[in-house]
């Protein structure tokens, strides 16, 4: 739930933006404010029901016969990625209402049920198919996303670099125009088309007319919802598109038909102004700092080295510190209104931003941030830092050493997490369990795995596991995503896949597809040194401490029952 959660302190700050902002409203035009306008990690999993999976060696395949049982990611049920999913769309919804193309348009509508319905009970009428209408239109988006792409593709796409690039390209674009540098719109003949069609009566006139706000305030809504759709992850399969955008059409439908039924609310609004414009702006810093992680996601599977941790944490803290001096009047846009005085929410919102920007600036020097550790590139990538290593003892006997000091395969451009002295290759790893005769920790992860970063971060380090994992098992860490080539003679074509395996990220893709029937990441797996299964089944991301100690403590039990 580590992206739900970031996604909702974000949005949630924003939203704590409206009365701050508003206040200072009062003391500004009243005009309508000129419109400037301007989506880990995404998880698929397949899960079957064989009881034993046996891999073939056939065509350079690696070997494998495990007696697994196929399980469901434990970062949580699909239930709870569900709920997770529509919660982080209704924030966005409400977000989505304080934007200046939407906002001013709450007044309006009201007035048109106002003036349309002969009876206050035909109002009410009208006000509740507007909403449904709204709804009806946005899980019809969704819809349609869910029919084109589904899941697999989304899971397919989010490791790609090309569209990593892309979206980091997009969630730029829609920033920059957040913070007034041009409009993104749709066509304004569509506009008048539905436009023309809301004035018919009956439902078909309520249905365009909302139709109609769809359309118009897509500049404001459309980066939303893009950013939702794309950030989130995709643990509820084909109905996550749905579910967020029900959970997001539902928050304007709600608000546009309360305030309907009960126009006497409206009072109760602060006035449109320039507030409007400086939510729209601090989200705007928002989405170009989110944009970043998907451009170091294609930097960390393609090995670029263009953004490395130190680069990336020092962009975040500018953008941080530009937002709390935007807060606090001290940045100023040509659309920005005056703002004669700064409130105590407004101040309190400010400082916020601030000490977050000053909260990561020991990151510039190594420090683990573990606030935004899911979001930042590992640590490895640091060029600098003041402490190296792990303050856990060592056990001499636990070094993994390769017979006449040879050199670890990948480890020139992979690594295990926290400078665990693992591997980054399981037939090397299973050589050496089998020699030392320890039990396989296998980390199935990826560069562009949000959820993986946090367990590294948060759950390996705390002292009792991570001295578990350096002294007892044999740790591996195979990147599904990784996209260095291997060479021509190891090359094979996938059945589970479906396609030619070429790079280390696919190799490692379809040990773990054929194997455990998932390619969900984090995917953790127990092994003993005869490729035995030591705990049924194995686990996605726990992010409860207590929950994976004990997970991996049975499997050194078990373990030690067998010899």
């Amino acid at each position: 739930m580590g992206k739900y959660i970031l996604v909702l302190l974000m949005v949630g700050g924003l939203l704590a933006v409206n009365r701050s902002l508003a206040a200072t409203s009062k003391f500004t035009s009243d005009t309508s404010v000129t419109d400037t306008q301007s989506l880990d990690d995404i998880v698929f999993t397949e899960i079957g029901a064989d009881d034993s999976v046996k891999v073939d060696s056939a065509a350079g395949d690696t070997a494998i016969s495990v007696n697994a049982v196929a399980a469901t990611d434990s970062v949580s049920d699909p239930d709870n990625s569900i709920w997770g999913i529509f919660i982080a769309g209704l924030v966005g919804g409400f977000l989505a209402i304080l934007m200046p193309c939407i906002y001013p348009m709450i007044p309006m509508t009201v007035s048109f049920f106002t003036k349309r319905a002969e009876t206050k009970k035909k109002g009410i009428q009208g006000a509740v198919l507007y909403g449904l209408s709204i709804i009806v239109i946005y899980v019809l988006l969704g819809l349609i996303i869910t029919l084109l792409f589904g899941a697999g593709a989304l899971n397919e796409l989010s490791t790609n670099g090309i569209f990593n690039v892309f979206i980091f390209a997009v969630l730029l674009a829609f920033g920059i125009s957040f913070l007034g540098a041009f409009e993104i719109v749709l066509p304004s003949s569509l506009t008048n088309k539905l436009d023309a069609k809301s004035d018919s009566k009956g439902l078909v006139g309520i249905f365009f007319m909302a139709a109609t706000l769809a359309v118009v305030s897509f500049s404001c809504t459309g980066p939303i919802i893009g950013t939702l759709l794309v950030t989130l992850n995709d643990a509820g399969g084909y109905l996550a598109p749905i579910v967020g955008m029900f959970g997001f059409s539902l928050a304007l439908a709600l608000v546009f038909s309360v305030f309907a039924v009960f126009p006497n609310w409206m009072t109760s609004l602060p006035k449109s102004g320039g507030w409007l414009n400086s939510v729209k702006v601090v989200l705007g810093f928002v989405e170009i700092a989110l944009s970043l992680k998907f451009l170091s996601s294609a930097d960390l599977a393609y090995h670029w080295g263009i953004l490395d941790r130190e680069v990336f944490v020092s962009i975040w803290i500018v953008i941080a510190a530009f937002t709390g001096l935007y807060l606090l009047g001290k940045l100023k846009f040509s659309h920005d209104s005056d703002v004669p005085f700064i409130s105590i929410t407004r101040l309190f919102l400010a400082g916020g931003f601030l000490a977050f920007a000053l909260y990561m600036v020991p990151g510039l020097w190594g420090a683990p941030l573990k606030i935004i550790s899911g979001l930042t590139p590992p640590l490895s990538t640091q060029d600098f830092k003041f402490s190296v290593g792990s303050a856990q003892a060592v056990d001499p006997e636990s070094i993994n050493a390769l017979p006449n000091g040879a050199k670890k395969k990948y480890s020139d451009f992979l690594d295990v997490p926290n400078e665990i002295d693992g591997f980054m290759d399981y037939e090397e790893a299973l050589s050496y369990a089998k020699r030392v005769h320890k039990p396989l920790f296998l980390d199935f992860t990826g560069h562009a795995c949000v959820n993986c970063r946090e367990m590294e971060a948060n759950v390996w380090t705390e002292p009792e596991i991570d001295k578990m994992l350096r002294n007892k098992y044999v740790v591996v860490s195979l990147y599904t995503d990784d996209k260095k080539s291997i060479p021509e003679n190891e090359q094979f074509y996938s059945d589970v896949l479906k396609k030619k395996v070429t790079t280390v990220g696919l190799k490692f893709m379809h040990l773990q597809a054929k194997s455990y029937n998932t390619i969900s990441q984090p995917w953790y797996v127990l092994l003993s040194p005869d490729e035995k299964l030591l705990v049924s089944p194995p686990i996605g991301a726990e992010f409860n401490k207590d929950k994976f100690k004990a997970y991996l403590q049975k499997g050194l039990a078990v373990f030690a029952d067998q010899n």
